[in-house]
């Protein structure tokens, strides 16, 4: 990290009460008063920016790298290597790897999300959507985060990794162990311990199923992943086994928050909800839309790999860099009026699936999944309506997404 001093840190905290519940009239002053800032309240110190086209050279341009993990998982002087384990795994995730690493990997992952690959899981995702819905049917009002956006992704990654017995709760209980993790900018001590444990655990979950995987391979991504290490195209060990892991973990936050908050959104909106339901052809921009007003990754991380100045501030090798992908959803610069939701938008996709070499591989799996739920929700029930207008969001900043969605059914002629 550079020595030079520091601009002024951010005047007010971020992150209060009002940030977590509502994030965008603090992105919107951050946007105005300059294109740059530096804060104290993420990992120690980090530059943030706001706006679409600095977030997006971010994501694009080598010289700031995913790598970020080495002072993120740090052991404590008192307590030397118990976070090894962690760290080891944590830092060979595809999320975190530059090239020539992270090319080399993507080819073999990327295999298992080809456009077939995935309409051939369409059938069986369907089914899975109405058995979920099908449990509550009989209900005068049900929690959608629990019923349907906690379950479903994990339902979904499982049976695209041929995971033909799976542990969905302990899988759930992971990946959150794992979200609280990152998505928290100081996380604590006892977080990063309740992550490792997690991602050990996921790590011993795959190293057994790879093993007959091995021996009786079949068409789903674990397998390919498997033969790929026979090939010699990805190593065993740390680096097959986080890729394993990780997948579990970004399948199942991300597309639950987007089921919840989408649909808080739309039912918040009753002309866009009651709209889609007459025009139900207009579902798949309505949900890159849903992912533009409230992205459910709100931000991301890059070091800088090398010297360099931004709107006139002197970035350091190693300093880390947050672009805000939930401010550069709505900057004026870049979406008309965009603090309204508009499902007929088509001013082009968002950053909500990121940009350039750590684009989401998984966006179209995620995207079926969206489409799926709110096209059976707006066929069976079209008068669904929200019992809380203040919804309990999550308490990190990271993620966007409820905590509860309590529905109820309302008849409408």
């Amino acid at each position: 990290m550079s020595a030079d001093p520091r601009p002024p840190a951010l005047a007010r905290p971020l992150m209060d009460a009002a940030f977590l519940a509502n994030p965008y009239p603090a992105y919107q002053a951050l946007r105005e008063t300059g294109p740059i800032h530096w804060s104290e309240e993420f990992f120690g110190g980090a530059w943030l920016l706001t706006r679409h086209a600095d977030v997006e050279l971010v994501l694009r341009d080598p010289r700031f790298s995913a790598q970020r993990t080495g002072a993120w998982v740090k052991d404590r002087e008192d307590a030397p290597g118990e976070l090894k384990g962690f760290q080891q795994l944590f830092a060979r995730a595809l999320l975190f790897l530059d090239a020539p690493d992270h090319p080399r990997i993507r080819k073999v992952l990327n295999a298992g999300f080809r456009p077939d690959v995935l309409q051939g899981l369409a059938p069986h995702i369907e089914q899975v959507v109405t058995e979920l819905l099908d449990r509550v049917a009989h209900l005068e009002s049900f929690d959608f985060i629990e019923a349907v956006a906690r379950p479903l992704p994990v339902r979904v990654i499982t049976l695209l990794m041929g995971i033909e017995q799976p542990q969905h709760q302990d899988f759930m209980a992971w990946s959150e162990d794992l979200a609280s993790f990152i998505g928290e900018p100081r996380p604590s001590r006892e977080q990063a311990r309740r992550a490792q444990a997690s991602l050990l655990g996921m790590s011993r979950y795959f190293d057994c199923l790879l093993a007959l995987k091995r021996k009786t391979p079949g068409d789903d991504l674990v397998s390919r992943l498997a033969q790929a290490e026979a090939r010699g195209e990805i190593q065993d060990g740390a680096e097959l086994l986080a890729q394993c892991a990780m997948l579990l973990f970004a399948g199942h936050e991300t597309t639950r928050h987007l089921l919840g908050s989408g649909l808080q959104a739309l039912l918040s909106h009753p002309a866009q909800w009651h709209r889609l339901r007459r025009e139900p052809e207009l579902l798949p921009g309505a949900v890159r839309e849903l992912l533009r007003f409230d992205s459910p990754v709100q931000y991301t991380g890059r070091r800088v790999a090398t010297d360099l100045v931004l709107h006139g501030q002197q970035l350091r090798r190693g300093d880390l860099v947050l672009p805000l992908i939930g401010a550069a959803s709505r900057d004026p610069a870049r979406y008309l009026d965009p603090d309204t939701l508009d499902i007929t938008r088509s001013q082009g996709s968002s950053l909500a699936f990121g940009s350039g070499p750590h684009v989401c591989m998984g966006a179209a799996l995620t995207l079926m999944e969206a489409k799926m739920v709110f096209g059976q929700l707006l066929k069976r029930w079209p008068g669904l309506s929200l019992v809380d207008a203040a919804p309990r969001w999550s308490d990190k900043p990271a993620y966007r997404g409820l905590v509860m969605l309590p529905l109820r059914y309302q008849a409408i002629a």
